[in-house]
């Protein structure tokens, strides 16, 4: 097809002597780790699902420790519709652009899970206070695609953004796909090929080079949008599977069954180094760490290389509480990567120099359902009970679990907010409904590894003028070890 022509050409011309350095983002991943400080984030705040009838917004953040407004929303979009359930956000364009000089990282690409709107957000007018450009109505991608409930949006190397979609506009998991938005955001198409859908869908991310894309599973949104019911992972509502795509012509070439060691396998991150054929997906039900990697025939394996043991628990729902490894991330020199137990409530540092045997290098206790003066309480083998010691930042507890993470470019700061998802939020930490989510900043020892939790840093979104918000993804102005891939 005409799309997978131009794909393929924008991606092998992209490293190319035409090359400029006018172009977005950085020409190599250790590149982006000497680029400038983050001055600002930009994080999804919603009322969908909190009862309060206001609409979700994008809150700009500042995380400049010389500003007078450090540590506080000093800008709030609000979106002009209710009940978006805004979730993860992307760019227009990112470093796989960085040798195309008339690329512009200047949209934010902002999908409303719930809703099926995705808005293009103009973050290069003014970046302390962006501006709606425009709204992709969720009718427009419905009748020339069929797809529904947007979630991840990659930029690629032509200009394009490719955006991943749950189901079909009844919540059904068999109508999910891949939207294909051109660069002023007018939808294309879909860009897996007919009788090419993955069986579950959820995040995906590229590497050109092996000519491969590979997409993760969450569940159906019917199903997920309700809350979470263990009954519906045995009723076959949630994934366990890989699906690996030929790049970019968007035919499946493989199916990778995770079984039980991979049940709702979410985030997926290949290593930056795009000469690299490997990477990690997380499981957040099994809670695992799972390595895939290619074969010398071109075909992919896997490998579980970190299991987070489910605990003992009582005054819980049930007699064992997995981890909830919800999101991960690789630092740019792919060196370190760090994940999360939502429920748990730890944020966890592995070095994988040796890719095979990640060794744990720091962990930190901030949030969670087991922290001291829970009612909810591990129990060891003899019977006896134990929770764990969360600080409090500035008088205030942590409230819910780590959840989001985002590193900055040098790898020395993780910042974390604590909302995964409104309707399991409100099953697992109702307080959130009440009390709003936050956001944290943890120092990271680059060197020897560690974590500790910057004392000084503490964004409540508790005490937003429209009552309590939720936090979820959060992104920098400059790009991100989670939106920019190179080619």
């Amino acid at each position: 097809m005409a799309t997978g022509t131009v794909l393929a050409t924008a991606a092998s011309n992209s490293g190319g002597k035409s090359c400029c350095k006018s172009g977005p983002g950085y020409a190599s991943p250790l590149a982006a780790m000497s680029g400038p400080r983050e001055k600002l984030i930009y994080v999804t705040a919603l009322y969908s699902g909190t009862g309060r009838e206001q609409p979700d917004y994008l809150a700009t953040v500042d995380v400049d420790p010389d500003s007078p407004t450090y540590s506080s929303v000093i800008h709030r979009l609000k979106m002009p519709y209710i009940g978006d359930e805004l979730h993860h956000t992307g760019w227009n364009s990112c470093s796989s652009c960085h040798g195309d000089a008339s690329a512009d990282r200047r949209f934010l690409v902002l999908p409303g899970l719930i809703s099926g709107r995705i808005y293009a957000i103009d973050t290069k007018t003014d970046p302390k206070a962006p501006s709606l450009y425009k709204v992709v109505e969720p009718k427009e991608i419905l009748e020339k695609t069929g797809l529904a409930f947007p979630h991840t949006s990659h930029c690629l190397a032509t200009g394009d953004m490719l955006v991943s979609c749950l189901g079909d506009k009844e919540g059904n998991a068999k109508g999910n796909g891949f939207l294909l938005l051109d660069s002023d955001f007018n939808v294309k198409s879909r860009w897996d090929k007919a009788g090419h859908s993955p069986m579950f869908g959820y995040d995906f991310w590229y590497q050109p080079r092996f000519n491969t894309m590979i997409s993760t599973s969450w569940g159906a949104p019917k199903s997920f949008s309700k809350g979470f019911n263990l009954q519906d992972v045995a009723d076959g509502l949630y994934g366990s599977h890989l699906h690996i795509y030929k790049w970019p012509e968007g035919e499946m070439k493989q199916i990778i069954d995770l079984g039980n060691t991979g049940l709702l396998p979410l985030e997926i991150r290949f290593l930056h180094d795009p000469s690299k054929d490997i990477g990690y997906v997380g499981s957040a039900l099994s809670s695992n760490m799972i390595r895939f990697f290619r074969n010398s025939d071109d075909t992919w394996s896997h490998e579980v290389v970190i299991s987070v043991k489910p605990l003992k628990v009582e005054n819980w729902i049930l007699p064992e509480m997995p981890g909830l490894i919800t999101d991960f991330l690789i630092s740019l020199d792919d060196k370190f990567f760090y994940f999360v137990n939502w429920l748990h409530g730890d944020i966890r540092q592995y070095n994988i120099e040796d890719p095979k045997n990640p060794i744990l290098t720091g962990q930190i206790w901030v949030g969670g359902l087991l922290q001291n003066g829970s009612p909810v309480k591990a129990v060891r083998d003899d019977g006896s009970t134990y929770q764990f010691d969360v600080p409090q930042i500035k008088g205030k507890s942590l409230r819910g679990g780590p959840q989001m993470i985002q590193l900055s470019l040098d790898g020395k700061r993780l910042y974390a907010t604590n909302s995964l998802f409104s309707a399991w939020d409100r099953q697992f930490y109702p307080e959130l409904m009440d009390k709003g989510a936050h956001i944290i900043q943890i120092d990271v020892d680059t060197e020897k590894g560690g974590l500790s939790l910057n004392p000084d840093f503490f964004v409540d979104f508790g005490d937003e003028p429209d009552g309590p918000a939720l936090a979820h993804e959060m992104r920098y102005p400059g790009g991100d070890c989670t939106s920019d891939i190179w080619v």
